[in-house]
């Protein structure tokens, strides 16, 4: 100010001084301009010079062009900076994003030189227009922090609006390779009003700058690694007029080292406990109460993975198939233990010890009787069909000998076949569990 008097103060000597009046006047009528231009150097002048001092209902209800045919040009870009929840079951996903926009406005344009430089300048978004640009996928849209009330101007005419923003929106999430998936979302951004002919979408940065960006502001470190975010331009028909739409893919990759510990390792380990148990003696009851045991400690993992699956997959989960073939497997060695008892059993029934008399004790009393002759005729007869009763019963013991000889043989037929078959179901057993964990493997780890 001190500069602007002492500039008048030198206009007005050199009209004292010269005899060119009319020179001087005109100075000291440009010094007296130039410190009107000054007065711009405020806000209120630039915002009263722009018409955004009332209520203006052509800045707040018009789109910002002079000629209705122009369309309006709008830039957006997207950043995830964090990944709240997945639910598998509601197949949606919540991210938190900054949300950044920005349009050309024809009605907002000014010549910085004429304002001291002013090329920026914040304003209640209430007193102007604003795209309405929704996301299509959004089941639940809110924000994350206290609402910005502000938007941007700048002195070449664009609009800047910045947001963070909650978005809960509708995925469809494949768990075929639950717990190792990679997840694909994606976020449309459109205008539900206005028709390509009047507001186009445009993306503001490239997809790897958004990826980077979001990476960097990334804040929470949780189930889900963000791999990229790719962009896509595309256009829809509503009400017979197409519109802009921007479609960015959001993919995501589960980190699985929870469901190792809680779901995979636990089942692998009852399935070894099974495979050992075949080495316990099948004579008592031990080996069959231990897998049932085992069986039953599945079905509590088994429910629990119910909680977290969807009802409505297409196809069942990898994780589903290797708890659902473990358990089976489980099942069928308990009935091949059963089985093998049975025949343990049925042996043991037929070897049975059945009471014998002393052959050589008996034929040694009968050879008495015959050569005693010195008792009665009525006794000689008594001894003697005593003495053919016991000759009967060494005849009898001689042939029990040979049919217990040949019950032995066929007790060790059973007991020989129930050990056979123990065997040759615990080779084919441990073939199907190395298939199962191929398969499992193939479709977990290679791609």
């Amino acid at each position: 100010m001190y500069l602007h008097w002492i500039i008048f103060s030198l206009a007005f000597v050199r009209i004292n001084v010269s005899s060119e009046k009319t020179e001087a006047i005109f100075f000291l009528i440009s010094c007296v301009g130039w410190v009107s231009a000054v007065d711009n150097c405020s806000y209120m002048s630039l915002i009263q010079h722009l018409g955004l001092d009332g209520d203006n209902v052509q800045m707040k209800s018009m789109r910002p062009v002079y000629n209705w045919t122009t369309p309006t040009k709008a830039f957006v870009d997207l950043y995830v900076t964090s990944i709240t929840d997945v639910n598998e079951k509601a197949q949606t996903i919540s991210t938190q994003i900054t949300y950044e926009s920005g349009w050309i406005s024809e009605f907002t344009k000014w010549n910085a030189r004429d304002f001291c430089g002013i090329q920026m300048l914040s304003i209640e978004k209430d007193k102007m227009w604003i795209p309405d640009i929704v996301f299509t996928e959004s089941v639940k849209t809110e924000f994350a922090t206290t609402e910005n009330p502000y938007v941007k101007l700048t002195s070449y005419g664009l609009i800047a609006k910045f947001e963070t923003i909650a978005v809960t929106s509708a995925c469809k999430i494949d768990l075929l390779n639950f717990p190792y998936d990679v997840q694909t979302c994606s976020l449309t951004i459109h205008s539900p009003m206005h028709p390509a002919f009047e507001l186009t979408l445009n993306s503001y940065s490239s997809a790897s700058f958004l990826t980077s960006s979001s990476k960097k502001a990334f804040q929470t470190q949780g189930e889900w690694e963000l791999l990229n975010i790719n962009m896509s331009k595309a256009n829809a028909s509503t009400l017979q007029y197409p519109q802009d739409q921007l479609i960015y893919t959001i993919t995501l990759k589960r980190r699985p080292l929870l469901y190792v510990i809680t779901f995979i390792s636990p089942v692998f380990c009852f399935l070894v406990l099974d495979v050992a148990s075949f080495f316990i003696d099948a004579g008592g009851g031990e080996k069959l109460s231990f897998k049932v045991t085992l069986l039953l400690s599945i079905s509590v993992l088994l429910l629990i993975l119910n909680d977290k699956l969807p009802s409505t997959a297409n196809e069942v989960p990898w994780i589903g198939v290797y708890c659902i073939t473990i358990f089976i497997l489980i099942g069928i060695s308990i009935l091949e233990t059963i089985f093998v008892n049975f025949l343990m059993a049925k042996g043991e029934q037929i070897l049975r010890p059945e009471p014998h008399l002393d052959s050589t004790s008996a034929v040694t009393d009968t050879v008495k009787d015959f050569n005693n002759p010195s008792d009665s005729a009525s006794d000689r007869n008594e001894n003697q069909s005593h003495s053919l009763s016991s000759l009967k019963q060494i005849l009898k013991k001689s042939n029990s000998v040979t049919d217990e000889n040949r019950v032995e043989r066929r007790c060790l037929y059973w007991t020989r076949g129930a050990r056979m078959i123990n065997i040759i179901f615990l080779i084919l057993y441990i073939i199907t569990i190395m298939v199962l964990l191929g398969i499992i493997y193939n479709a977990w780890f290679i791609k």
